[in-house]
């Protein structure tokens, strides 16, 4: 058979599968009668950082800042989340496109590669973080081969992903309950055995906090500033401006908070000393550490359906940006990238989870600021007219040495927001400097 004749029969598969689970407009915007509703669009970005990875990063901070101070950069991190996400997300939800289509009005047809190419890819060493960190906690907790449960994990999460936006429409109805009964549930029962006072009063592990707000801010924002560059990817699908922002909303602050919470409530709560939220000191371990059969099962259950959702958000992310990069279908993508990920989890990337909250906080906040200063100040409804945009990459590259620069000389700042800022200002600023050039060479 001819290669011609193969591409024939992928593409007409391809085509099949898409009647029957939903076209997902890699390459063109969502019409309005594609739009899904707003409950849907909902519980897509809900069952997203309603997560047990939040509820260690809540433990992280708690920590690292002690109660009080980690309490503050939850709420304010999680309200400039919001600001910041929302904003995007209207973009994507006016345009009916995803985060790569916007991208190449911003950075150019060509240009949008290495934007896009850079967000998807980081999204998908975000899917393999999480499929590993699933592998460890039922390795470790059951004693069972953690190669194999973190393929058994991934394959799951490709599952979910190649449905579509569907499939993670149905898994935020499985994973947001399970979440909010088991979590609330952990930090009641932890809290349980101390006074509110006490919680309040943890300075941190063995009584040092060790982490700035800045640094806290940032780890606050990064864990999630990757996929909330790309919220076009989600927001495209709402129905209206009004249910895209109340879907941004349930995620940032509501369902962010919430899973911070949990897990700062319940290390503040135990006050274990060195304890650590990616071995044992997690509400998984906790669940498991009450030696209940049936809360064991139930934990098991939890751990797969509630990463699932955040690896399969992830996985479609980059597959939906891969997608449009090399012209091919999301589905395909999913499982070409998926496979991918499984091995870069089966070799422990998620044990530099925080060297990756670091880069994230460097390299992606820039981007967002860029698209936002464009698409609301600048160029408003503009299309995509030239190959390359030199200015936006010359604002990115600005704002993510600045970071650079406040990671290493000033710490106690942080980078997220220092990228954003800067870049975002230079790039307001090289665009007015040459609208005022051009006004001075017009003739009069």
């Amino acid at each position: 058979m001819s290669s011609q004749s193969n591409s024939g029969l992928v593409h007409q598969t391809e085509g099949q599968i898409d009647d029957l689970l939903g076209h997902e407009f890699e390459h063109e915007p969502v019409p309005m009668n594609a739009r899904r509703s707003a409950f849907s669009v909902t519980m897509v970005w809900r069952g997203f950082p309603m997560i047990i990875t939040g509820a260690m990063t809540g433990s992280l901070l708690v920590l690292g800042m002690g109660f009080k101070n980690a309490l503050v950069a939850m709420i304010v991190g999680n309200l400039i989340m919001f600001a910041y996400v929302g904003a995007l997300g209207l973009i994507g939800t006016r345009r009916g496109m995803n985060f790569a289509l916007i991208a190449s009005i911003v950075f150019g047809k060509k240009g949008y590669v290495l934007a896009s190419g850079l967000l998807s890819t980081l999204l998908l060493g975000w899917y393999a973080v999480q499929t590993g960190i699933t592998g460890a906690l039922i390795s470790s907790t059951y004693g069972l081969n953690y190669v194999a449960m973190t393929v058994v994990a991934g394959v799951l999460y490709i599952a979910i992903t190649f449905v579509g936006v569907k499939g993670l429409h149905y898994i935020g109805l499985a994973s947001v309950p399970l979440f909010v009964v088991l979590g609330l549930w952990v930090a009641a029962d932890a809290a349980s055995t101390t006074t509110s006072a006490a919680i309040f009063a943890y300075a941190g592990n063995n009584g040092v906090a060790s982490m700035s707000m800045g640094v806290g801010l940032t780890v606050v924002l990064a864990l999630f500033i990757d996929a909330g560059t790309v919220t076009a990817d989600f927001n495209r699908w709402a129905p209206s401006a009004r249910s895209s922002l109340f879907a941004t909303f349930s995620a940032f602050p509501f369902a962010n908070l919430v899973a911070m919470l949990v897990g700062g409530v319940m290390t503040a709560a135990l006050a274990v000393p060195n304890a650590n939220p990616f071995g044992v000191d997690n509400m998984f371990g906790y669940m498991n550490g009450k030696q209940l059969t049936w809360l064991s099962i139930l934990a098991f259950i939890f751990l797969y359906a509630n990463l699932g959702s955040v690896c399969s958000h992830c996985l479609y992310n980059a597959a939906t940006g891969w997608s449009r990069i090399l012209g091919t279908n999301m589905r395909l993508m999913a499982v070409i990238l998926g496979a991918i990920g499984i091995v870069v989890a089966a070799g422990n990337v998620w044990a530099f989870f925080i060297q990756w909250l670091s880069l994230l906080g460097i390299l992606v906040p820039p981007i967002g600021a860029i698209i936002l200063v464009d698409q609301y100040l600048l160029r408003a409804g503009a299309r995509a007219d030239v190959d390359w945009r030199a200015k936006p990459f010359i604002a990115w590259g600005i704002g993510s040495l600045c970071a650079f620069a406040v990671e290493n000389l000033m710490p106690g700042l942080s980078t997220a927001i220092s990228a954003a800022l800067v870049a975002g200002i230079v790039y307001g600023a090289i665009a007015r400097v040459e609208s005022s050039a051009e006004k001075v060479a017009r003739p009069a």
